[in-house]
């Protein structure tokens, strides 16, 4: 009921008045009011646009890898780019080499928000989420998907929008507390009552209370709002109900994994559903928070430092799961595995066997960056990987991302690795930053997170001429979905985990509300 009357009592809607802002509408809103920022939002989705901020593309990444094998990663030009991207134009408009550190477009996405939030006229924390949605269905429909990092920064600024209204919320509660009366059965009296708001006359709602009109486990659990959905949106899903029918409740009613009460659109009070581009907060988002923008920035900088420290966190584990003596394979390069491998190799002498990673070869620089730092380093085609992987102790893989079922989306090839290192049970081991963690699921197999390119790579285009050639489909995919069935271990920037607790990484990461932008 409170839900209900927010927008009233508020003043501040995030649809009302001058600021007119929905997600749908961002970039009309930056065009009229803040002209700037939308140049720098264009500038951004432009080199989405172009793959210059991506690693999907093959021609990109073949000049990486090749720009790469004529510098050590391990120098310190990378973390002063990273230092040196205060300028918000420059983060946002840089191109060129600044692509090739995931990091770096990682940061220069924050630059992005930083600029955006800092200079845009917002006042509440429903007008704020509001942009920041949209924003994440710009950068998105630019091209994000082929750099997930960029959508989960967003996230990650998202959740924390919500953890500083709500921590605001909470200390002006502490003071009033003290004198609530009724303490405990005041909650149960107040669930008891919203329960029997849902359930109306109609019978839209869940079971009924048990005998006596006391809760039983299953009434709480139907009380809560997650649990329905309005008329209006069941309809909108296909759905017809009739009131007073005895299908009404099973048409109304629809549970769904992860819906919360701002997915379902349904307010306690019985009010009606959300539009398709609006969401409902608690009343306290559509409170006026002039200190609600310095938190944010400060958080946002919390993010940048995590970011900064990311390698240093991760190296620091080295010692704790290289052992000396150890053959160790990897498959083509990874910044953060190699500079993962020279940490260790300070203390530890061991071997590392390099697979070439085809057609780019990527393997092949990382493979000469190891040997001039004085690791024992051997390069192997891919094809031989099988027949290796019996000497093998560990294998190293690179992320591109990791999906919230524990899965690993990694360079194409790494598939094959970790199917021959599971048949000859060799422990898979994945060297990756918490940027990198992404709230999707593989419903599409190998196909999620992935794009097709161009086979240039792989076959020259003046032998499409050859007859037997042309009949020939040619499918050459960036990436490879590795299940977590075939993953032993995650080493982030925070810890060691197994694929079993990504759930637990999510929930402390991003809100269940804001997995996507739609």
């Amino acid at each position: 009921m409170a839900l209900a009357r927010d927008r009233s009592a508020s003043g501040d809607s995030i649809t009302g008045g001058v600021d007119e802002l929905s997600p749908s509408s961002v970039r009309e809103w930056l065009s009229k009011t803040h002209p700037k920022q939308l140049a720098l939002l264009d500038r951004f989705e432009m080199e989405l646009r172009l793959g210059r901020l991506s690693t999907s593309s093959t021609a990109g990444a073949r000049g990486a890898a090749a720009a790469l094998g004529s510098s050590d990663p391990n120098s310190d030009v990378a973390s002063a780019a990273l230092s040196s991207s205060s300028s918000p134009s420059s983060a946002a408009v840089t191109g060129g080499t600044s692509g090739r550190d995931r990091r770096l477009v990682t940061v220069r996405t924050l630059e992005l928000l930083r600029t955006i939030i800092g200079a845009t006229r917002w006042k509440t924390g429903a007008q704020l989420m509001a942009l920041l949605r949209g924003l994440g269905r710009e950068l998105q429909a630019a091209g994000g998907y082929r750099e997930p990092a960029i959508g989960n920064v967003v996230r990650r600024v998202m959740c924390a929008v919500r953890d500083e209204v709500m921590a605001g919320d909470a200390q002006q509660a502490v003071g009033g507390s003290q004198d609530k009366k009724g303490g405990d059965m005041g909650a149960i009296d107040e669930l008891s009552d919203s329960f029997s708001a849902l359930k109306g006359p109609s019978g839209t709602g869940g079971p009924a209370p048990s005998a006596g009109g006391k809760l039983s486990l299953s009434s709480m659990l139907w009380a809560h709002p997650q649990h329905v959905v309005s008329n209006k949106q069941s309809a909108r899903h296909g759905g017809h109900v009739r009131s007073g029918s005895h299908g009404a409740s099973d048409s109304a009613r629809t549970l769904r994994s992860g819906d919360s009460f701002a997915s379902t659109g349904a307010s306690v009070g019985g009010g009606g559903a959300a539009d398709d581009d609006q969401i409902l907060y608690p009343p306290v988002f559509y409170a006026s928070r002039p200190d609600l923008r310095q938190t944010i920035m400060e958080a946002i900088q919390e993010i940048m430092s995590d970011l900064e420290d990311l390698h240093k966190n991760i190296n620091d584990q080295a010692t704790s799961h290289i052992h000396a003596g150890e053959v160790v394979l990897t498959y083509a390069r990874s910044k953060t595995i190699e500079l993962f491998l020279k940490s260790a190799a300070k203390k530890r002498k061991f071997q590392v066997v390099v697979c070439e990673g085809a057609p780019h070869y990527g393997g092949h620089a990382m493979a000469k960056s190891l040997a001039e730092s004085g690791i024992d380093t051997i390069v192997m085609n891919d094809a031989t990987t099988f027949a290796a992987m019996a000497r093998v102790n560990k294998v190293l893989l690179p992320a591109h991302a990791v999906l919230a079922n524990g899965g690993l989306i990694a360079p194409s090839g790494s598939h094959m690795v970790a199917l021959a290192a599971k048949h000859n049970s060799v422990p898979v081991v994945t060297i990756t930053g918490m940027f990198k963690l992404c709230p999707m699921y593989p419903h599409e197999g190998q196909d999620t997170l992935n794009d097709l390119v161009s086979p240039s790579s792989v076959v020259d285009y003046a032998e499409m001429s050859d007859k037997t050639i042309s009949d020939v489909e040619f499918i050459n995919p960036v990436h490879d979905y590795i299940p977590p069935q075939l993953v032993n271990l995650f080493i982030t920037n925070i810890g060691a985990f197994q694929p079993s607790y990504i759930y637990r990484l999510l929930a402390e990461y991003y809100h269940a509300d804001d997995w996507s932008f739609e």
